[in-house]
């Protein structure tokens, strides 16, 4: 199976939206602030972004707060075209941690990992739907250390489940990666070393 560039997908989207004069909304999944600065920056020149922050994933809760305090604080001072606004979801660690029985020795980035993925991404779906948003989205694929082909796999499944569009990226394409470490110097953005659960922090011990 050819895997398909979800950029060229994405780019595709904005043009027809932009020819159309639309400013759509868009329920923005976000995982952090440091990998949410470009996708921020980058979309808010075409939708109305809200930023939606489920992580029951990460851990401890001090964490979880720190880095929800810096995701509200970059809203606050990212300079952009439409305004974007801040959403929480519930911090329900137990469901993560139930999600994740039987998993816990799999290595990051396989099994484990796309369940989580499935998991936020269900909820960012459920919310969008409820709020009655245009598109729905997640950050997670300017990271490279996820795989994007499976979020947009996930993505799309649960936009036909939801009977909701979902906004198809690669983040990291066009240097977004390297953009997001930018703008956390630039915003002196509080880069976590760890994904956020704690299997994945023992992967950095």
């Amino acid at each position: 199976m050819n895997k398909v560039n979800y950029q060229s997908e994405l780019d595709k989207m904005i043009e027809t939206i932009t020819k159309e004069g639309r400013v759509p909304t868009l329920l923005m999944h976000s995982c952090c602030a440091p990998c949410s600065s470009y996708c921020i920056s980058y979309l808010a020149e075409y939708f109305r972004i809200t930023i939606f922050y489920y992580n029951p994933n990460i851990s401890p809760e001090d964490e979880y707060r720190k880095r929800v305090q810096e995701q509200i604080r970059l809203i606050q001072e990212l300079p952009v075209k439409y305004p974007v606004s801040f959403a929480e979801g519930e911090y329900s660690p137990d469901l993560f941690y139930e999600m994740a029985e039987g998993m816990e020795e799999i290595p990051e980035g396989g099994k484990r990992c796309f369940s989580c993925y499935e998991m936020r991404q269900r909820e960012a779906a459920y919310y969008a739907k409820e709020h009655g948003f245009d598109f729905f989205t997640t950050t997670l694929s300017v990271s490279p250390h996820k795989n994007a082909q499976k979020l947009n796999e996930i993505g799309l499944c649960l936009a036909e489940e939801y009977q909701i569009p979902y906004l198809v990226s690669d983040f990291k394409k066009k240097g977004g990666y390297l953009k997001s470490i930018e703008y956390s110097k630039e915003y002196h953005l509080y880069r976590q070393n760890y994904c956020g659960c704690e299997f994945s922090k023992r992967v950095t011990l």
